[in-house]
C-alpha cells in the first residue's frame, strides 16, 4: 500500500461523486474509501456499488467506512474502522483473512499496536492539521509515524487537512499513504490534484 488514499465526501449526488472519483483515479489514486455519514441505506448501497464498479475498472482497491454488512453484500475489498465502530477483531472475523481492514488510531500508538494484534491491514494516524471536513483534535504528533515504523509492521496512513505541501515531512518520516478529501474533491482540477499527490511518492 503506497500513495494517495481518497475518502469520499458526504455528497448525495451520485453522478457527481462518481465523476469526480473517476477524475481522481485517472490522476493516480491508489485506494478509494467510501464514507457518507448521512446517507440512508438505499443511497449508501447505490453509491457504493457504483464506486466499486469504477474501482474495478481502474484496478484499485475499494473499501467502505464502517459498514461491514455492505462490504460483504457487494464483495468490496474491505472496511475502515473508526474508534467508535465495531472492533478490529470483530471486523476481521466477519470479513475473513483476505479483505483489507483499516484502523483509525488518531494520535495513539497503543491503538495501533492493538489494531495490529487484532488483524488490521493498515493503521491510520491523524489529525495532523485542521480539516475542512472532519472535526477532531489536531493533536497527533508527527513523531508517531517513525515510532510506528519501528514497532508495527503495517502500512501507515496519515489524515487530517492534508495538502501537497504539508504532507511532505510526513512522507519523509515514513508515511505510506496520504488520505485526502477536500484536497481532491473540493478543487478545480481533481485529476491534477491526485497526480500531484501521487508524484510525491515517486520522488
Amino acid at each position: 500500500m503506497k500513495g494517495l488514499y481518497i475518502v469520499t465526501p458526504d455528497w448525495d449526488d451520485t453522478q457527481q461523486l462518481v465523476a469526480i472519483t473517476e477524475l481522481a483515479l485517472r490522476g493516480g489514486v491508489a485506494l478509494v474509501q467510501y464514507r457518507h455519514k448521512h446517507a440512508g441505506p438505499d443511497l449508501r448501497r447505490e453509491q457504493a456499488a457504483r464506486l466499486l464498479a469504477l474501482c474495478r475498472r481502474y484496478q484499485r482497491p475499494f473499501i467502505i467506512n464502517d459498514h461491514v454488512d455492505l462490504c460483504i453484500a457487494l464483495d468490496a475489498d474491505g472496511v475502515h474502522v473508526g474508534g467508535t465502530d465495531a472492533s478490529i477483531a470483530q471486523v476481521r472475523a466477519a470479513l475473513g483473512p483476505a479483505k483489507l481492514v483499516g484502523a483509525s488510531c488518531y494520535g495513539d500508538l497503543q491503538l495501533a499496536r492493538d489494531a495490529h494484534r487484532d488483524g488490521a491491514s493498515y493503521v491510520a494516524f491523524g489529525g495532523f492539521y485542521p480539516s475542512r471536513v472532519k472535526k477532531y483534535p489536531v493533536t497527533t504528533p508527527p513523531e508517531i509515524i517513525a515510532q510506528s515504523k519501528v514497532e508495527i509492521p503495517l502500512p501507515s496512513v496519515v489524515i487530517g487537512g492534508m495538502t501537497q505541501e504539508n504532507v511532505v515531512p510526513l512522507i519523509a518520516a515514513g508515511a505510506d499513504m496520504v488520505a485526502a478529501i477536500s484536497s481532491v474533491y473540493a478543487v478545480a482540477d481533481p485529476e491534477a490534484a491526485a497526480r500531484g499527490f501521487a508524484r510525491l511518492f515517486d520522488e
